[in-house]
C-alpha cells in the first residue's frame, strides 16, 4: 500500500475527531469545524453521507486506498456470511492496526513505518508487509535489534490506550497475541462508523 503524504491534521479536522491519536493534532486546540470561523456547513445528501462513512472507515484504518478497501470487501462478501463484521475483522487484523492496537506505535502510521522497515516479527520471521493477516494464535514481536527503539518503549510504557480484550500484551518483551477474532463491537475505531452503509456503498458504485 502505497504511503499516505497528504496532511493528516486536515483529515481530523474534516471529521471533527482526532482521528489519528495524533499529539500534534489542531483539534486539541481548536474545536471548531474547518472554514472560516468554523462556519456550519450545508446539509450532506444521501451521496454525501455514504461517501463520508467510506471516507471514515478508510481514515481509521491509516488512510487506507480505495482499491485495497475494495479488495477486503470482496473477500468479505465471498463467504457469504455477515459482511460488514468480516470485513472489519480483515481489517483490524492487518499487521500494521494490530501493532498500533498494541501500543508498540504511537500511530497507526508510525505502525505502518515499524513494519516496512522490518522491525516486526509475526512467530519469529521478520514480516515487513503491512497488510499480513495475523491469525489467532500468532505472536507478534519487536525485533530484538528494534527493542531499544525510543519510540516504541515510550508508547508501549505511556499506556495511550487499553489493549483490547481480543489481544495480550507483554509489555517488558514488547510482544504480543491475538488471541481470538474481534467482534464488530470490540474494536475501538476512532470515530463512530456505519460499517452496514459503507459496504453497500462500495457494492452498488462499481
Amino acid at each position: 500500500m502505497a504511503r499516505y503524504r497528504d496532511s493528516k491534521n486536515r483529515v481530523a479536522r474534516r471529521f471533527g475527531v482526532n482521528i489519528f491519536g495524533r499529539s500534534k493534532n489542531p483539534l486539541l486546540h481548536k474545536a471548531h469545524p474547518p472554514g472560516m470561523h468554523g462556519a456550519k456547513r450545508k446539509k450532506k445528501s444521501d451521496y454525501g453521507v455514504q461517501l463520508e462513512e467510506k471516507q471514515k472507515l478508510k481514515a481509521s484504518f491509516g488512510m487506507m486506498s480505495e482499491a485495497q478497501l475494495r479488495r477486503y470487501l470482496a473477500e468479505a462478501a465471498r463467504h457469504h456470511k455477515n459482511t460488514p463484521e468480516l470485513l472489519m475483522q480483515l481489517l483490524e487484523c492487518r499487521l500494521d492496526t494490530l501493532v498500533y492496537r498494541l501500543r508498540l506505535a504511537p500511530t497507526i502510521f508510525a505502525a505502518q513505518q515499524l513494519v516496512s522497515h522490518g522491525h516486526i516479527t509475526v512467530n519469529g520471521k521478520k514480516v515487513n508487509i503491512r497488510s499480513f493477516q495475523v491469525k489467532p494464535g500468532m505472536e507478534i514481536a519487536v525485533r530484538d535489534k528494534s527493542k531499544q527503539n525510543k519510540m516504541v518503549v515510550d508508547s508501549v510504557k505511556g499506556g495511550r490506550n487499553a489493549v483490547p480484550g481480543y489481544l495480550q500484551l507483554n509489555e517488558n518483551a514488547l510482544t504480543g497475541k491475538l488471541l481470538t477474532l474481534p467482534s464488530m463491537g470490540e474494536i475501538p475505531l476512532p470515530i463512530e462508523i456505519n460499517i452496514p452503509m459503507v459496504c453497500d456503498f462500495i457494492a452498488h458504485s462499481g
